[in-house]
């Protein structure tokens, strides 16, 4: 029986659990092996740009920040099972990526 390693990355945290909870609930009704999702660590991109449009006055900043959730979930898949998983529609903000092991 093959392994697959299914990686979900999002800034969009409810799509995220979403797509986790379809993906988990696929591999429960066809009764086979997985553990997930597993949650790793949260990248945060800062971008501080200047609030003052000229140079003048005093040095003010703001801060944006994008997070980019992750996760990951390994399921002990028969090809019936990726078919499924495969079905699955998934939004433009999450990106799936399926990775399989001997």
């Amino acid at each position: 029986m093959q392994k697959a390693r299914i990686k979900l990355t999002s800034p969009d945290f409810k799509q995220l659990t979403e797509i986790c909870g379809q993906l988990l609930d696929v591999a429960e009704k066809t009764g086979v092996k997985h553990s997930g999702a597993i949650p790793l660590p949260t990248k945060k991109l800062v971008i501080p740009t200047r609030k003052a449009p000229c140079g003048g006055g005093t040095e003010t900043y703001e801060k944006w920040q994008l997070r980019i959730h992750k996760r990951i979930i390994d399921i002990e898949a028969d090809e019936r099972t990726l078919r499924r998983i495969m079905r699955v529609e998934v939004p433009e903000a999450v990106h799936l990526e399926i990775e399989l092991k001997e």
